[in-house]
Formats: structure tokens, C-alpha cells, sequence
């Protein structure tokens, strides 16, 4: 999918959503997709990935939880959707969801784009200072389009150095921390590597 069919995909879930006249959606997106709604990349994707559900609490404002498994609602509202544009199964997915067990970064929420998508859906789309966190982590962990569309965000010093500190929580061992300085260094940021 590219950026239109993302947007079109996404109002037909919220029209789907709307007639099956369940609760509200709202879950916090990364990803291709965030990225494309950004206008940060132009490669496609094949996919929508589903950090979190985001809910309001009357005391703790805001709050994020697990979107594994996603509301059986959105489910059957995704498979028609999918249906209607021959999208492959699993196009909306949890499947960055466990980056939760381990904490987003800090005020993650409040610099997410939100876009409504009819009464029925609300997105989330990470920002770009969020996506060089996640990024930073799928390419010392998968490589490929990561690692591209982390050099296509352009990150500074301070954002990489930030970055690479919060993947380190997810990923302790020896091993991760050497490949985040790999990384670093082929990115000719070696500075920062050197204050890992």
C-alpha cells in the first residue's frame, strides 16, 4: 500500500467500524504506515502495525494497552476492508505490540499525529523522533528496510543516542549493544557509539 491506499483503507475501517456500531477504536500506529501518513518514506508497505490500544482514564488521562489480541470488532471490520480491497490477511496487526512489556519512549502519546477516520476510529501515528527509536531497533535486529527508512529519517546525534539508550532496554545483552555501535559507526555517528 502506498500513502492514498492507507488513507482509503483506514476510512473504510472507520465506515465499517461505524456500522457495526461498537466502541470507538483508538490504538496508537508505527511502522510503514506512520511513516507514509507522515510523508517521511515513499517505499510501500504491506501493512498496518498496531503498537497499542489507547483509552481514557477519568484519573490517569491517556493510557496505552496491549493490542494483542485486537478487539474482535476491529477484526471483522478489518476483514471486510480487506475484502473490498484485496488487501493480504493481517493487514492490520499487533505485531509490535510487545515493545509495550518493556515502556515506549517517554511522551510518546503527545507527539503522536491523530487523524479520526469517521465517529468510529481514532489513529495514532507515532512521530518521527519515535520512529527513529523503533527504527533503530528493527534494523540492528532485522536490518533491510529498516535500516533504510532509518537513514531516510535523517536522525541527529542526540535523537540516535536517545534512541539507541531507550533499545537498549528492550535488548540488555552484549551482544544487541555491540551491533547498536555497528550500526552507529556505518551511520558515521561513531561519537555516539563511543558514549554507549
Amino acid at each position: 500500500m502506498n500513502r492514498e491506499e492507507i488513507e482509503q483503507a483506514l476510512a473504510a475501517l472507520g465506515e465499517q467500524l461505524a456500522a457495526l456500531k461498537k466502541p470507538h477504536v483508538d490504538m496508537l500506529v508505527c511502522g510503514g504506515a506512520a511513516l507514509h501518513a507522515l510523508g517521511l518514506v515513499t517505499r510501500t508497505t504491506k501493512d498496518v502495525d498496531v503498537v497499542a490500544l489507547v483509552s481514557k482514564s477519568p484519573t490517569d488521562g491517556l493510557i496505552m494497552s496491549s493490542a494483542n489480541p485486537l478487539p474482535p470488532h476491529l477484526i471483522e471490520a478489518a476483514k471486510k476492508v480487506e475484502r473490498d480491497f484485496r488487501l493480504k490477511d493481517g493487514w492490520i496487526n499487533p505485531g509490535p505490540t510487545s515493545a509495550l512489556d518493556f515502556g515506549l519512549p517517554e511522551g510518546v502519546l503527545g507527539r503522536a499525529e491523530l487523524r479520526n477516520y469517521g465517529s468510529a476510529l481514532t489513529v495514532r501515528f507515532i512521530s518521527r523522533y519515535d520512529q527513529v527509536h523503533f527504527k533503530l531497533y528493527a534494523a540492528v535486529d532485522q536490518g533491510g528496510k529498516h535500516y533504510q527508512d532509518l537513514l531516510d529519517l535523517r536522525p541527529t546525534g542526540d535523537e540516535l543516542e536517545k534512541a539507541a539508550r531507550w533499545s537498549m532496554t528492550h535488548d540488555v545483552s552484549e551482544t544487541y549493544r555491540s551491533d547498536v555501535k555497528r550500526i552507529l559507526k556505518e551511520m558515521g555517528h561513531g561519537d555516539v557509539a563511543q558514549r554507549l
